[in-house]
């Protein structure tokens, strides 16, 4: 297999070559912004959403690191053609850069950026699955940092939150996390949505909830499919007793979940119209002239 190549300041490199400071705020504290993309057929789906989301976050950090979105866009192109890439995962990482080691922030920033990218299936109508199967849930003792404490629309390097949720698991690959009020607020690392009798339904983004991009992608859909759709508060419990269920999030795209805590959900005939249009979605977006 061919090394890949990584993006590192401005400069492609080998990624045996590929470093960043032990003095880097991002590893000292988590003091960077990032986003998660793919790109099918050679074009980064929902590249303005997920930019927009990027520039939030660093305005949330106060991280001013003075690059346009067309110089970041340029460095995953760059990125992607090095590797020869036509449908891949990409990570683009923004952090502060390396300053003296005290906690306050210099309002001057030379920041790391650093894309990553490697293969993933083709996506859209002739796509394949990402996931081998569908997932298992777990509704987790870890709460969601509030959005008080940490803003929860911002994509952060700090993990630690889902790291420890996802510790707990013990027969899972998913956790369900709640908020301080014990309402549902997402997966570790992906939105939740469930489906009942009157329509669609997923946690709220104005509590301690992320704003996925997949998750806004799913909620264009089922309006444009005429589909009742809820945002609210709800307990696990509404998630157990569902009809279907599904998670998203911009690698597994819709994903089925099987059971959530022991209990079989599974997905449907509302999950499986949401993934075949959100197929088409990218097989129009990426894949035809």
């Amino acid at each position: 297999m061919t090394e890949r190549t990584y993006h590192v300041d401005g400069e492609l490199v080998p990624a045996d070559e590929a470093t960043v400071s032990v003095d880097d705020r991002g590893f000292r504290y988590g003091d960077g912004a990032f986003e998660t993309l793919r790109v099918y057929g050679g074009r980064v789906f929902e590249w303005d959403a997920h930019a927009d989301r990027l520039e939030r976050t660093c305005e949330s950090l106060g991280l001013t690191h003075g690059l346009s979105r067309s110089n970041l866009r340029g460095r995953i192109d760059e990125t992607l053609a090095a590797n020869d890439l036509a449908d891949a995962y990409v990570r683009l990482s923004i952090t502060r850069g390396v300053q003296p080691g005290k906690l306050t922030p210099r309002p001057a920033v030379d920041p790391t950026v650093v894309v990553y990218a490697k293969p993933l299936p083709r996506g859209g109508l002739e796509g394949e699955s990402v996931w081998d199967e569908p997932a298992t849930l777990q509704t987790v003792k870890t709460r969601r940092i509030p959005d008080e404490a940490i803003p929860a629309g911002a994509k952060t390097h700090n993990y630690l939150n889902g790291i420890l949720a996802r510790q707990e698991l013990y027969d899972a690959d998913e956790a369900l996390l709640r908020d301080l009020e014990g309402n549902v607020a997402e997966g570790a690392t992906s939105n939740v949505f469930f489906v009942r009798e009157d329509g669609l339904h997923t946690p709220a983004t104005d509590g301690s909830v992320l704003p996925g991009i997949t998750r806004a992608v799913v909620l264009e859909l089922a309006a444009e499919a005429d589909m009742p759709v809820f945002e609210g508060r709800y307990d696990p419990t509404d998630v157990r007793e569902a009809d279907e269920a599904f998670l998203t999030n911009t690698t597994w795209e819709l994903r089925p979940v099987a059971t959530v805590d022991g209990l079989e959900v599974g997905g449907g005939p509302v999950t499986d119209l949401l993934a075949g249009l959100y197929d088409r979605r990218v097989e129009r977006a990426c894949y035809r002239e």
